[in-house]
C-alpha cells in the first residue's frame, strides 16, 4: 500500500496525456476557456459517476464535509482555473518550450508549499530528487540560447512563475481537502473531493463564460462528442491524481507526474511523426535519474 501511489500517478500521467490529445482540436473550435470548460462541465458527471459506483461495491457512505475540506477544495479549484488563466497569458507573450521551463519549477514550489502549509515532510534527499527531475525537465524545454530570455523579460517569468505556483497551490488544495475529511477509505475520500472540486470549477468557469463570453459556452454545449472524450478522460485522470493525493505527499506526485513530459514526446514522435533530439534524449535521462532518486528517497 506504502507504494501504490506510484502506479497511480503513473496511470493520471497516462491518462491525462490522452486528454490533452483529446481536447487537442477542441482549442480551435471552442476557444481556450471554452476547451477548458469543456474538461469540468464534460468531466462533473463521469466524476459523480466514479464515485457512485465506488460507493455502491464498497457500501460505503460519502463522508462528511467539514468547513477545512471545503475551503482546501475551494483553493484548489480557484488556483488550477487561475494557473491555467496565468499560463495561457505568459504564453501570448513567450514561446511554448520557454514557458513549460516556467511552469516545471511546480514540483519545488509544492514542496515548500506543502511543508509550509500542510506540515509534510521534506528532507534533503527529496529536495534533491526533485531537483534532479527538474533539471532534466528543463534540458528537455529550453533551447540553446532561452537560458538567457528565462532570466530576462521579468514581466512574462513572474506570470509563469506565478502560474507554477497556482499549480502548486491547486495540488497543495486538493490534498487538503482530502486530507481534511474525517472519514472514508483513501479511495472514497478522493473521488469525493474530486467531484466536489469539479463541482465548483463548472460553477466558476460556468459563471464566468456566462457573462463575458456566451459563445464559448454554447459553444461548450454544441461539441459533444469530442468533449465527452475529453471529459471522461480527463475526470479519470483527475482520479487518479486525487487517489495520488490521498496516498503521499502532494510534492511526490507532482515530482513524479513530470514523466508527463516524456509521455508527450512518445506521442509526438509516433502519433505526430516529430523526431526525439539528442538534447530531450539527454533531458529523459537527467528526468528518469531523478524520478528513481525520488523513488527511493520516499
Amino acid at each position: 500500500m506504502d507504494q501504490l501511489w506510484i502506479p497511480v500517478t503513473l496511470a493520471a500521467a497516462v491518462a491525462q496525456t490522452g486528454r490533452n490529445a483529446a481536447q487537442r482540436g477542441l482549442t480551435e473550435r471552442l476557444g481556450t476557456l471554452g476547451a477548458t470548460n469543456v474538461r469540468f462541465l464534460y468531466g462533473l458527471p463521469f466524476a459523480l459517476a466514479f464515485l457512485a459506483l465506488a460507493l455502491g461495491l464498497t457500501g460505503s457512505s460519502a463522508p462528511t464535509l467539514t468547513p477545512r475540506a471545503v475551503a482546501f477544495a475551494a483553493l484548489g479549484a480557484l488556483a488550477q482555473i487561475a494557473a491555467t488563466a496565468l499560463m495561457l497569458q505568459a504564453m501570448r507573450t513567450q514561446g511554448f518550450g520557454l514557458v513549460t521551463a516556467w511552469l516545471k519549477v511546480e514540483p519545488v514550489l509544492v514542496a515548500l508549499v506543502g511543508w509550509a502549509i500542510l506540515g509534510e515532510a521534506l528532507t534533503l534527499p527529496m529536495l534533491a530528487a526533485i531537483a534532479v527531475a527538474v533539471a532534466g525537465v528543463l534540458v528537455m524545454t529550453l533551447k540553446p540560447g532561452q537560458g538567457r530570455a528565462m532570466l530576462s523579460g521579468l514581466g512574462p517569468a513572474a506570470l509563469g512563475l506565478a502560474a507554477g505556483l497556482a499549480f502548486g497551490l491547486s495540488a497543495i488544495g486538493f490534498r487538503g481537502a482530502i486530507t481534511a475529511l474525517p472519514e472514508g477509505s483513501f479511495l472514497i475520500r478522493a473521488l469525493t473531493m474530486l467531484a466536489l472540486t469539479l463541482a465548483l470549477q463548472t460553477f466558476a468557469l460556468g459563471l464566468w463564460l456566462g457573462i463575458r463570453d456566451r459563445a464559448a459556452l454554447t459553444g461548450s454545449f454544441r461539441a459533444i462528442g469530442p468533449s465527452l472524450a475529453a471529459g471522461f478522460l480527463g475526470a479519470l485522470a483527475s482520479a487518479f491524481w486525487f487517489t495520488g493525493f490521498a496516498l503521499t505527499t502532494a510534492a511526490n506526485v507532482r515530482t513524479l507526474a513530470l514523466v508527463e513530459v516524456l509521455l508527450a514526446l512518445l506521442v509526438a514522435r509516433f502519433a505526430f511523426g516529430q523526431r526525439t533530439s539528442p538534447r530531450q534524449l539527454a533531458g529523459m535521462a537527467v528526468l528518469l535519474l531523478g524520478v528513481g532518486l525520488l523513488l527511493r528517497a520516499g
